[in-house]
């Protein structure tokens, strides 16, 4: 990329929106909003339009993905769906599949902007003329996010509290110790207007890793709250979420319920279960005693919950490339279970969804090779051609889980999800 101005973003209101709505006909976008956390270290970076990319590749994705980043030592953005787990192990993904995302897409960008501190850097590739700012002096005009459907449960809540008990069955039988099991939400036939649905959500949730990610016709809606994973330099660090707690109606409930969440077995247990497995993951790319736990049992707060997350890092072997990092550690462990191949097994015999792009991830990588990426969750899939919307809430199953708090957890978890498109859920279930 060819840096070419750097602007006072303060002189453009919404300057980002004017960017996504003047780009909107791109094929390819990709934006990532921090919403000003100090877990990231951009406010926020948008990509449009693909000089080059990959998508739906023949043979191993990840070699794929790593030979892509060597053609252009460039900045690249994009995905890895959850189901290129059947590339690293013997698995397999039979389910309905109604959005199609591709298993992995990475795309070279026309244009970038980075926005630190007040300041947008504005790139383009090679070839492309610089943009013009003064493009995006018309105002935008809201348009309501037009969503014409009814969500539907994939599953209902019965079979939910049912597969719970199951689950845990084979818990007691030792095949596993907890696993991530989810449920899809959906509507057929719908028209949604993607980028104002996106920022209606992005208002509503303020999360640290949202993203609004466009992939020819299919989209993803993003108000996630976790990091997957994230490179600088030689260190790589995790911060898997276990742990969940509705916000309060005013901030003494909110202390309470941040309180009963810390102090919570249950919850404390499976998030260290998650911990000790990011941390055998992490073993296997890392230099001798580096794995350490940076932080156990972090009570944050965001708009809608009050999440316990866990910090682990390492410094990575020098011999290391960056297939190799996403190998030894994807899918991610708060999204399958442990042990995590077992796991993920029963995963696709207990739900009736392809998860496709909810729970893999999505970011970026530098030209340093340094990278970012969230966990696919608290998000809407659509795919505009034929128009099925979707979205997947879940939690962990332990041996100390009741089943009809677990399906309350969910509808937590879903709730910015389903106002944002105007929807109760007692009108929807």
């Amino acid at each position: 990329m060819r840096f070419d101005q750097q602007i006072d973003s303060s002189l453009h209101k919404d300057l980002a929106s004017k960017i996504l709505h003047f780009f909107s006909d791109e094929k390819d976008v990709l934006f990532l909003d921090s919403n000003s956390s100090s877990q990231a270290q951009y406010d926020w970076i948008l990509a449009v339009g693909a000089v080059d990319e990959i998508k739906q590749v023949s043979g191993n994705s990840f070699e794929a993905f790593q030979a892509f980043y060597d053609k252009h030592r460039d900045w690249i953005f994009g995905s890895f769906s959850y189901d290129l787990k059947n590339e690293l192990e013997a698995l397999a993904s039979n389910n309905a599949d109604g959005i199609e995302w591709a298993p992995i897409h990475f795309f070279l960008a026309k244009y970038l902007f980075i926005a630190q501190g007040g300041m947008v850097k504005a790139y383009a590739h090679q070839g492309q003329e610089p943009f013009d700012f003064s493009l995006l002096e018309e105002e935008i005009q809201e348009q309501g996010n037009t969503f014409d459907g009814k969500i539907k449960a994939r599953i209902a809540k019965e079979d939910y509290l049912n597969n719970v008990d199951h689950i845990k069955w084979h818990i007691q039988r030792g095949d596993i110790y907890e696993m991530n099991y989810c449920q899809e939400f959906y509507a057929e036939g719908v028209s949604l207007n993607p980028l104002q649905t996106f920022q209606d959500l992005n208002k509503l949730s303020k999360a640290p890793f949202t993203s609004f990610y466009k992939a020819d016709d299919k989209y993803l809606l993003s108000a996630s709250p976790e990091r997957y994973l994230r490179k600088r330099g030689t260190t790589i660090l995790s911060q898997p979420i276990k742990g969940t707690r509705k916000r309060g109606a005013n901030k003494e409930e909110d202390e309470l319920l941040k309180a009963e969440l810390l102090a919570d077995q249950k919850e404390r247990s499976e998030n260290v279960m998650i911990v000790d497995l990011v941390r055998s993951d992490l073993s296997k790319i890392a230099q001798k005693s580096t794995v350490e736990v940076e932080e156990l049992f972090g009570i944050y707060t965001f708009d809608q919950v009050h999440q316990m997350i866990s910090t682990v890092k390492c410094e990575l072997k020098a011999d290391k490339k960056l297939k190799d990092i996403f190998e030894a550690t994807f899918p991610m462990g708060s999204m399958t279970g442990a042990p995590k191949i077992r796991a993920m097994e029963l995963i696709e015999e207990f739900e009736t969804t392809k998860r496709g792009l909810y729970s893999g991830a999505v970011g970026y990588v530098n030209p340093q090779g340094d990278f970012d990426f969230n966990v696919v969750i608290r998000s809407i899939l659509y795919n505009a051609k034929n128009k099925y919307l979707s979205f997947m809430v879940g939690g962990a199953i332990t041996i100390a889980s009741e089943a009809e708090k677990e399906y309350q957890e969910c509808m937590v978890k879903a709730e910015a999800l389903f106002k944002v498109l105007e929807r109760k859920h007692a009108e929807q279930l």
